[in-house]
């Protein structure tokens, strides 16, 4: 792949329960970095296998969710940015409106639902079709 279109940041069990291949069709012209979560190794290594990629990047931890919070911004850089977490700050809010590229925040904890997983592929679809 070249360079990506956007990135993914979430914890390990938000990509539970998709249907087989989902992660990786959804992540072809993406990245993926994944949030640590109560899963630990077992999570991540779940959500490699589902990709089928024998490495995956981890989001460095924070001592502090506003630390956390500024540690994804600056991992999506100038990218789209997909982000699924539990909820999201208001600064986090105000941040995904008034920057320049495309974002969606999802919350959700634990498996994403069938209609956020439609949401995700809606928004990803528009991303392709304005890279065209």
């Amino acid at each position: 792949m070249a360079a990506p279109l956007f990135r993914l940041v979430c914890v390990p069990s938000a990509l539970d329960g998709a249907p087989a291949g989902w992660a990786a069709e959804m992540l072809l012209d993406g990245d993926v970095a994944l949030l640590p979560d109560a899963s630990g190794l077992a999570g991540i290594d779940a959500v490699a296998h589902a990709l089928g990629s024998p490495a995956i990047p981890v989001m460095r931890s924070e001592p502090t969710p506003d630390r956390r919070d500024a540690t994804v911004r600056e991992h999506a850089g100038s990218l789209p940015l997909v982000w699924l977490a539990p909820q999201f700050s208001d600064a986090v809010r105000t941040w995904a409106v008034d920057r320049g590229p495309m974002t969606l925040l999802v919350e959700v904890d634990g498996e994403l639902s069938d209609d956020e997983r439609r949401r995700i592929e809606r928004f990803v679809a528009l991303l392709g079709r304005q890279a065209e």
